[in-house]
């Protein structure tokens, strides 16, 4: 008989909290080695392991007894990590297209370089202390969402929508200067 059957499966779609710790147990070990072998990051294996578990239990209802657990597991997992990378991949981007944006000063035209640098930088000083910290440690030192939220002691979900109101402030305050 493979693990997990149909009836533990069945089990943990009606809700059975006994049968989804089994599920858990039994597959934790190997998806914890699958998600550490793409991420090289162990702490993130753990992370992305238990997300996927936690979406696997809010979504139980759409699992299918008939079909391969270990296979809908495995492909959640992927498509997890490949999410992540994806994101890690736009934050590049983004954080190179605002330095890009930064640097469109040309060096022949110093005084007006100089005040566009003046403007950014009293730009950045008028947003909160907060917002001005995460986005210096985000742009400056080049800090992760993850980094970020583990010195300042608060989520990578708080990290992420500070910065994305700081550029939004910033982008907003250039485009009425430059109008």
């Amino acid at each position: 008989m493979n693990f997990p059957n149909e009836q533990i499966l069945y089990r943990v779609t009606q809700g059975d909290e006994a049968a989804f710790s089994m599920l858990y147990t039994h597959f934790r070990s190997p998806a914890l080695k699958f998600c550490n072998t793409l991420l090289k990051d162990e702490e993130e294996a753990k992370n992305v392991t238990q997300d996927v578990f936690a979406k696997i239990w809010d979504r139980r209802i759409q699992i299918k007894p008939e079909h391969s657990f270990q296979a809908y597991l495995f492909i959640s997992l992927r498509n997890q990590i490949f999410d992540q990378f994806k994101k890690m991949e736009k934050d590049q981007l983004l954080r190179k297209q605002y330095v890009d944006r930064i640097s469109f000063i040309h060096e022949d035209d110093m005084d007006d370089k100089e005040a566009r640098i003046k403007f950014l930088l009293g730009a950045v000083e008028t947003l909160s202390t907060k917002r001005r910290q995460i986005l210096k440690l985000n742009i400056e030192e080049g800090k992760s969402y993850k980094e970020i939220a583990a010195y300042l002691n608060i989520s990578t979900n708080t990290v992420k929508n500070q910065l994305i109101k700081a550029k939004h402030i910033l982008r907003q305050q250039f485009q009425v200067a430059v109008l």
